[in-house]
């Protein structure tokens, strides 16, 4: 069998049977097709260490549109996707490398980037909030802190999603996983401040403003893109002074780090961010490293007698 009709049927298979998303499907194509970009006209059979171990080079020194490299991390991306259709492949009996042939690439743990509670109110300070983007800009940044939402989470938000009495809602993530939500009286007030400043009928909660194209054919408002939200965040980070890189993903990093930092357990930190691993809650152990100092400090004897 070609390596390419393989492929075509694994991406039905991801699409029908496991339920996947549109992106998730659309990177397992694209990290995939990868190998036949590398490789060429291939068969199954043609794939084998040897094979992979030279597409890896290739990849090493493959260069992006804004880096002359590609990252560890992203390396692994394409050789996790190769991973889950050999595995595909082995279920439905079509002779192919195992699996456990391909070994990820060691990575740097990442470095976690989060707010303190200066920068943060610094941050909020930024939008307009006299303009009705202003408005939105606020709600967006005060529920992403608040929730720990990530932003493409965030987008897919319509307005009949959010329960702004209750402030609590369902959000489906990662991996179609439903996880609870739940966000603060002062995400909820300026939701709600924002929504009754609004003059459209339009579906989504946050929607774009500016544009030739910010309205449908229907005259409904466009939903937020990610990457508005993430150009909008940045820019308000710049503007308010704040020297680090400021991003959708750096206020879900400093929800949790607020909640571990007051007391939360590691466990509940992980079924609030989604995470279906322990292991990348770990990533935030940074903020209990000093609990750890304290402990010894008062319980060591070594330690009080210094």
């Amino acid at each position: 069998m070609s390596y390419e009709d393989a492929v075509a049927q694994f991406l039905e298979y991801q699409e029908l049977e496991q339920n996947r998303s549109s992106k998730t499907i659309e990177n397992y194509s694209h990290y995939l097709t990868r190998l036949s970009d590398f490789a060429g006209d291939i068969k199954l059979k043609d794939i084998d260490v040897e094979l992979i171990r030279k597409w890896r080079l290739w990849l090493n020194r493959l260069g992006t549109n804004t880096s002359d490299e590609l990252s560890k991390v992203t390396q692994n991306y394409h050789l996790i996707a190769l991973r889950s259709f050999l595995r595909f492949c082995a279920k439905r009996g079509i002779t192919a490398l195992a699996p456990d042939k391909i070994e990820l690439a060691r990575t740097t743990r990442p470095q976690v980037t989060f707010l303190t509670s200066e920068e943060l109110e610094r941050l909020t300070a930024q939008p307009n909030v006299a303009t009705l983007n202003g408005l939105r800009d606020r709600a967006i940044i005060e529920l992403l802190f608040s929730s720990g939402l990530r932003v493409s989470e965030l987008v897919s938000l319509d307005k009949d999603h959010i329960n702004l009495r209750r402030r609590e809602f369902m959000v489906r993530g990662k991996g179609q996983k439903d996880r609870p939500i739940f966000i603060s009286a002062e995400a909820a007030d300026w939701i709600q401040r924002y929504l009754d400043k609004r003059q459209d009928n339009t579906k989504p909660l946050f929607i774009r403003y500016s544009g030739s194209k910010k309205v449908d054919l229907s005259g409904n408002y466009h939903r937020l893109t990610a990457r508005s939200v993430q150009r909008m965040i940045a820019r308000y980070g710049l503007a308010a002074g704040i020297t680090k890189h400021v991003s959708p993903h750096t206020l879900r990093h400093s929800f949790a780090t607020d909640l571990l930092m007051n007391g939360a357990d590691l466990r509940s930190v992980q079924a609030m961010l989604g995470h279906s691993n322990i292991a990348t809650t770990q990533i935030y152990t940074h903020v209990t490293d000093p609990h750890l100092k304290k402990v010894h400090e008062q319980f060591h004897r070594a330690a009080k007698r210094s």
